[in-house]
């Protein structure tokens, strides 16, 4: 396993838009702060505490009322028409996501792919990762073990994995290198399961750097 020093972690989470409200050594659940503030699914996120930075990928989100007893009713009507004449209406909604760990970073900005020692605890911010920090973690495909070991706590890895790679791509950081090591993981962390392998790939395709 390639352990790589990155940045050294602030001490703030000053870019935070929501908090843990369910934590396990392996995952988490978050509240956004603010209903519709809340992150890309696949993206990059991170929580910070005074020894590491926990750093994983939001596999989940969803909006729902806060009150079980309420639900959202369909009005016919446009966001903004809502907002003017029936706002409290909104005052109702929440937004959680989950998060499958994938790494951290230690106190000397160290990075590991491995699951950190202690689960996040209650209450901490999260917030969404620099690009920096996105390049060079997904540059080492060893996060892909954790998320193949985890998949049965997915709703569809091979989505999840898609979604990273376009990340990727959409910041310019994927290469055809990245792309050879990924699908070489995926092979084997999939046993050689060819016809998922060439499906998967038949997909990525369109995601490849010109």
């Amino acid at each position: 396993m390639e352990i790589e020093k990155v940045l050294k972690p602030n001490s703030l989470n000053k870019n935070a838009f929501a908090e843990v409200i369910e934590s396990t050594l392996n995952h988490y659940t978050a509240q956004c702060w603010k209903w519709d503030d809340f992150p890309d699914f696949s993206s990059l996120v991170e929580i910070k505490d005074q020894n590491h930075t926990t750093l994983g990928v939001v596999t989940q989100v969803q909006t729902g009322s806060m009150d079980p007893m309420r639900y959202p009713f369909p009005y016919q009507k446009t966001e903004e028409e809502l907002l003017k004449e029936q706002p409290q209406i909104f005052e109702f909604l929440k937004t959680t996501f989950k998060v499958q760990i994938l790494g951290y970073l230690d106190s000397r900005g160290v990075l590991y792919h491995v699951l950190p020692p202690k689960p996040c605890k209650i209450h901490s911010f999260v917030s969404t990762s620099k690009k920096d920090l996105i390049q060079i973690f997904f540059k080492n495909t060893d996060y892909l073990h954790l998320l193949f070991a985890f998949e049965s706590n997915l709703t569809n890895l091979d989505e999840l994995l898609l979604g990273i790679l376009k990340q990727l791509e959409e910041y310019k950081f994927l290469t055809n290198e990245m792309l050879r090591e990924f699908s070489k993981t995926f092979s084997l962390l999939t046993g050689n399961d060819y016809r998922r392998l060439k499906l998967f790939l038949k997909r990525a395709q369109a995601l490849s750097p010109k």
